[in-house]
């Protein structure tokens, strides 16, 4: 079961300290530092929760009373060109209600340039020029932008649970999935998840004899989690974290065959969810010797998916051992493999 945690903590942990180096950017304005960290964090939250809502079924079939599965379940959805860069627009960075001025250091009448996101990569560095509108003893700062996770976890975004499901009467299934609790010095995370799987075709008469099943499901996920970067920010203040909850739900209308030994399923189905993140803490941003300005619990990002993904599966069955593969066609494509234990 700790291996399972740790799996799903490896994409988390990476992506939320390479957000951590967002702190630099309070040099810029809150303002700023919040339209950024937002561009920046948005692909990585988007494509977790496609990841997180695969393999919720291996078959329309619903199980008889009091037939179970236990599965330990890998998901990974893989990252696309498109997500590892966002353009980043100085015209949004230069507001006139704003107290500074934000350039490119290489090129200071340049007013867009892709920059990476938490999923993606600067090479070379991009730094940016940030000075003072009101304070004329300002001193000019030169940050450099964080980079994301290139290619540390192969384009793909992981998650892993422990599931199971239990049969009631008239085709209804019970589901429940979760990753076992992580909680250390720094970090924290959290995932668990319920799903209502109800199979249509048991309430006709000849159920019994067509070769295929067709359900419905609905499941909702929730995902938190903490990361303490008070010692890694390299910002004065204290109690310094980013916190982070992602809730999800999925719609899916299901067939699948019904033989003895290898069955295949599919469906279509809807994904929305929410991903909010927080920075908390106090933050005491220094401008130069005498001049310093303290944010306490400066801004929340988030960010929304909606769409709907085709799935493609088959599964084999031997006795009380099941293993079972699919692939999902979505914004972010997933892919998934369970392995099952069951009775009936």
């Amino acid at each position: 079961m700790k291996k399972i945690s740790l799996l799903m903590l490896l994409f988390m942990v990476t992506q939320i300290s390479k957000a951590q180096d967002i702190d630099a950017l309070f040099a810029a304005g809150k303002e700023n530092a919040q339209r950024f960290t937002n561009d920046y964090l948005a692909p990585g939250t988007n494509g977790l929760m496609y990841s997180m809502n695969a393999n919720w079924f291996n078959t329309a079939d619903a199980k008889p009373l009091g037939g179970f599965e236990i599965s330990v379940i890998a998901n990974a959805a893989s990252i696309k060109d498109e997500n590892k860069m966002f353009l980043m627009d100085m015209a949004q960075y230069n507001s006139a209600d704003y107290d500074f001025t934000v350039a490119f250091e290489d090129n200071e009448t340049l007013q867009t340039k892709l920059v990476a996101t938490v999923l993606g990569e600067n090479d070379p560095d991009v730094k940016l020029i940030v000075r003072s509108k009101t304070t004329p003893n300002f001193n000019s700062q030169t940050i450099t932008l964080p980079s994301g996770i290139g290619e540390a976890t192969a384009n793909l975004l992981p998650t892993a649970f422990i599931q199971g499901a239990l049969g009631l009467s008239k085709g209804i299934e019970l589901k429940a999935r979760f990753v076992p609790k992580v909680d250390t010095e720094d970090v924290s995370i959290n995932m668990y998840g319920a799903g209502l799987q109800v199979e249509f075709t048991k309430w006709l008469p000849a159920d019994k004899i067509l070769p295929v099943a067709v359900s419905g499901l609905v499941a909702y996920t929730h995902l938190g989690g903490s990361y303490d970067i008070t010692e890694s920010s390299g910002i004065n203040g204290s109690n310094q974290r980013i916190e982070n909850e992602i809730n999800t739900w999925l719609y899916q209308l299901i067939a699948s065959t019904k033989l003895p030994v290898i069955n295949f399923y599919g469906g279509i189905g809807y994904i929305k969810g929410k991903s909010e993140s927080d920075v908390l803490g106090t933050y005491v941003v220094t401008s130069g010797p005498l001049i310093s300005r303290t944010e306490t619990d400066p801004f929340s990002v988030s960010s929304e998916v909606s769409g709907v993904r085709g799935t493609l599966g088959t599964k084999l069955k031997l006795g009380f051992f099941r293993l079972n593969a699919e692939y999902h066609l979505a914004e972010f494509d997933a892919f998934s493999v369970g392995i099952n234990f069951g009775f009936r």
